[in-house]
């Protein structure tokens, strides 16, 4: 019995297969239709959307067409080829805006260049890009089924992007060019005022501050440590027991005795 299965089984395999290949093959569009919707069915989106490409050239008007483009962008989607969903999606709410789909595949397009954004470390074009096409969607469909969903992408791309602005901004107290890094911090503090990264930022300005200070001609070193300690005390206003404190301290220390020294001198 169960080798009658076995046989059964492969003779339907290959049988599919081969319905498959004549699809691939044959120039009647009908054919190509039914086994790419068969093939989707199947949950094979490869296979789909090798049919599918030769089709949608020349689908268009046609009665079946809105469901066909649908099943197209899907099948990128669930293939993980997300520029093409993107594209595909973008273009079905283009050609068909009454569509009771239109809500689904306006969503699924911002979706899919959501899943283009790189980590942060990456240049984030396709980051803003998402951002834009799920704000757009939000603003359209605010009593969506998928608007939580959306707002909680949101939020990941855009605190993606604030870690990038703050690994940014970071780096230029790294590499000790300490006069673009407190343009930079400051920029940072105002573009993300209530940033989780606002203690580390508020650090790194202070010691900045502090490295440039030190480094300075005599006749600005004084303004410079001034402007050193204010760094100091927003870092403490900001928070007394910051995990930074014992070397802002030392910081703070040197900061006045330097003072002190300059204004012995003068």
């Amino acid at each position: 019995m169960k080798k009658i299965l076995s046989i059964l089984l492969f003779t339907l395999i290959l049988s599919s297969c081969s319905e498959y290949q004549k699809a691939l093959k044959t120039e009647e569009i009908g054919v190509k239709y039914d086994v790419a919707t068969t093939q989707y069915d199947k949950g094979n989106y490869g296979k789909a959307i090798r049919l599918f490409e030769q089709i949608a050239p020349t689908y268009r008007g046609r009665p079946q067409a809105e469901k066909m483009f649908y099943m197209y962008s899907q099948s990128y989607l669930k293939t993980k080829q997300y520029y093409s969903a993107a594209y595909q999606f973008e273009s079905f709410t283009s050609s068909y805006p009454k569509s009771e789909k239109v809500e689904e595949a306006t969503y699924l397009s911002a979706f899919s260049y959501s899943k283009l954004s790189p980590r942060y470390s990456l240049d984030q074009v396709d980051t803003f890009k998402a951002i834009d096409k799920l704000q757009a969607f939000i603003n359209v469909y605010p009593t969506s089924e998928y608007l939580a969903e959306a707002n909680v992408i949101v939020k990941d791309l855009r605190e993606k992007l604030e870690k990038k602005s703050f690994e940014t901004a970071k780096q230029y107290n790294t590499i000790s060019d300490h006069k673009a890094a407190l343009v930079v911090l400051d920029n940072f503090i105002a573009d993300f005022p209530g940033t989780k990264y606002k203690e580390e930022a508020l650090y790194y300005k202070l010691d900045s501050a502090y490295k440039l200070a030190i480094n300075s001609v005599d006749t600005k070193k004084a303004e410079r440590l001034n402007s050193a300690k204010t760094a100091y005390l927003n870092l403490m206003k900001f928070n007394q027991t910051s995990s930074f404190k014992e070397q802002a301290d030392d910081m703070l220390t040197r900061i006045e005795t330097d003072l002190k020294q300059i204004s012995n001198n003068n």
